[in-house]
């Protein structure tokens, strides 16, 4: 073994540290990356910053290259990019998008890592998960053409959400958020923006993404008859309450989760992880997703970067980590 990285741990809940990690000799069908990029997915990774993850979903929320476990210690994480320095010669030198967590160095299987188009620059490919969500959110949601489309919760993921669905024929899409600089956001995206109190009802779809009671509440009030919110929010211990004496019932209205650990069932046989992965990096190759990229900082200072993501004061869609020539 060679300790010749370092990795990003939460110690304790609200506590990050920097820790050496060491690297095994890659295998034959191994890849050794150094970091260029990694992204902080703010909604889950500042939640599980907090501890926030319910001990009933533990397992369920590992993500794929976890160490330790929740509430902490851990090593948690999932926005990689970084070049193959070590590896197949197809792979060799290649930029390469992964789920693993903040760390500048990684030996993974070749299988495990995706290959950024030529297109799509690295910093902004950290970005394939979250679009990668939102591919399967729509998979889910299967809006039609023409339809009048509203997400609520102007997030990495409702971003991205919107953005792809602004690409969809004849469909009206609005981004609905209680932050009104968010509206800058929406226009290079290709969306309308309103706040919650203007935003328009009669939708035929919501996606909600605020993981808040009152954005889930809101994204009801909005529908048509017989209209459906589908809600990518990942709540963890927060408790969700709902007034359902109004329209929910008469309206014939729906609730529906979407979530990526599994591909959607409208896709799931014919589209595996790998496929839907790909088409995200591809779908990279819009420049407008570079809105999205807010803020960046250093590796070494993550430890203080996660906390002031966790206590708000550090304000950002998709927060970068830079880590120079690794």
């Amino acid at each position: 073994m060679r300790s010749d990285a370092l990795a990003f741990w939460l110690r304790t809940p609200g506590v990050g540290e920097i820790r050496s990690a060491p690297l095994s000799e890659p295998g034959p069908g191994d890849v050794l990356v150094r970091t260029l990029h990694s992204g902080i997915s703010r909604g889950t990774e500042t939640l599980v910053f907090r501890g926030g993850v319910p001990a009933s979903q533990h397992a369920a929320m590992r993500a794929p290259f976890q160490e330790g476990n929740f509430p902490g210690p851990v090593k948690y994480g999932y926005l990689s990019v970084g070049v193959v320095e070590q590896g197949p010669p197809e792979l060799h030198g290649r930029t390469v998008f992964c789920l693993y967590p903040h760390q500048t160095a990684y030996v993974v299987p070749a299988t495990a890592v995706t290959v950024v188009p030529h297109g799509v620059p690295s910093v902004r490919a950290v970005l394939a998960g979250t679009v990668e969500t939102a591919v399967n959110a729509l998979w889910d949601a299967a809006p039609l053409i023409g339809d009048r489309i509203t997400v609520v919760g102007a997030g990495m993921v409702g971003c991205c959400v919107a953005r792809l669905l602004a690409r969809f024929p004849g469909v009206q899409v609005t981004l609905v958020d209680i932050d009104a600089a968010r509206a800058e956001v929406a226009t290079a995206l290709g969306v309308d923006f309103a706040l919650p109190a203007a935003a328009a009802g009669g939708r035929d779809l919501v996606m909600h993404t605020s993981a808040t009671s009152a954005g889930l509440q809101l994204s009801l009030s909005l529908l048509a008859v017989e209209g459906t919110v589908i809600d990518l929010s990942w709540y963890g211990d927060a408790e969700v309450t709902l007034s359902l004496g109004g329209t929910f019932h008469s309206g014939r209205l729906g609730i529906r989760a979407s979530q990526v650990g599994m591909v959607a069932g409208a896709r799931r046989g014919s589209r595996t992880s790998a496929d839907r992965l790909a088409l995200a990096l591809d779908l990279l190759c819009d420049p407008a997703f570079d809105a999205l990229i807010t803020g960046e900082s250093r590796f070494e200072e993550l430890p203080d970067v996660m906390a002031r993501l966790a206590a708000g004061s550090l304000p950002a869609l998709c927060h970068t980590v830079s880590y120079g020539k690794g």
